[in-house]
């Protein structure tokens, strides 16, 4: 009778995480027309393009919408910021920019703070020195800001 019920509980749990994962299946592959208001407000300069993102991508955005309204104001800016600016980039920037953020993970905690550090105090130059620096090394400023 024990080994019934193990067997019935473990089966139980298969069961949950199977229909679990339809769920967030299901999730990513919502179109736009069926996402809630709410969603589509946050989501809504990937408009054009949302039928076409890859469920893993389509599952991102959801939970950014998700967390959108515990956010501060400033983060929701900043995530609206961010949202238009990705609409914006090309499927090769995208990729680029992934790979970026990925070093950028990759990097020991007192080298992303010298890289943050910089950042800083490129973006407290005047834009004439910012634009300057930018004609000067491309391959280092060429796409900040973007």
């Amino acid at each position: 009778m024990v080994r019934f019920q193990l067997g019935f509980k473990c089966l139980l749990v298969l069961v949950t995480l199977l229909f679990n994962g339809i769920a967030a299946a299901d999730d990513a592959n919502v179109t736009w027309a069926q996402l809630t208001d709410s969603q589509r407000q946050v989501l809504n300069p990937l408009a054009s393009e949302w039928d076409t993102l890859r469920p893993w991508q389509r599952e991102k955005m959801l939970d950014i919408a998700r967390d959108y309204p515990k956010m501060s104001a400033d983060k929701q800016e900043r995530v609206k910021r961010r949202l238009a600016n990705w609409s914006r980039m090309t499927p090769y920037e995208r990729e680029n920019a992934r790979k970026r953020h990925q070093r950028f993970k990759d990097l020991p905690a007192d080298k992303k703070n010298e890289l943050r550090q910089k950042w800083h105090e490129y973006q407290n130059l005047p834009e004439e020195e910012r634009a300057k620096l930018r004609a000067e090394s491309p391959d280092t400023y060429g796409d900040v800001g973007n």
